[in-house]
């Protein structure tokens, strides 16, 4: 039987999550150094508890099991593990190229092989898209024109 939710958009205790982005150390997870991968993208663990950070946020404690770690995490990073889940190549401040030249009523605006940064993951059912910053502009951009700026480093995410 699934818990029932205090609130709406809320997780209750025992409630199965999936964890939407890496979770890296933000400086709060001792013993590791900030920026290290705590938890992967797509890991599923379970609310433990529920509280608050400066009187604004509301923060899950999520026990990932497989990897026997809790951390915090925000609502907008958790997914319920009944939603459908789809995989993102990249994620937040991913440096990425396009693969192709975009333009918008024919005009080329970002040219083929443009540099640029991820700043949101925009999971359809269907088709991920990015809001990517390419040198202080703003685009929404599918997946399948982006790739990798850096492929000798990239490390390719396992689905």
């Amino acid at each position: 039987m699934r818990p029932e939710r205090f609130d709406e958009g809320r997780f209750d205790f025992g409630e199965s999550v999936r964890v939407t982005r890496n979770v890296r150390n933000d400086g709060t997870y001792p013993g590791l150094d900030v920026g290290v991968l705590l938890v992967r993208r797509g890991s599923v663990g379970h609310v433990i508890n529920v509280g608050t950070f400066l009187q604004d946020q509301v923060i899950f404690t999520v026990h990932f099991l497989s990897q026997d770690i809790m951390v915090g995490c925000r609502l907008e990073e958790l997914i319920s593990t009944e939603e459908p889940w789809n995989p993102s190549r990249f994620e937040f401040r991913d440096k990425v190229v396009c693969a192709l030249d975009l333009a918008v009523k024919g005009q080329i605006i970002v040219a083929k092989g443009a540099e640029g940064e991820v700043l949101k993951v925009i999971r359809d059912d269907a088709l991920i898209q990015y809001h990517v910053s390419f040198h202080g502009r703003m685009l929404q951009v599918p997946e399948p024109a982006l790739a990798p700026a850096h492929p000798d480093t990239f490390n390719e995410p396992e689905f």
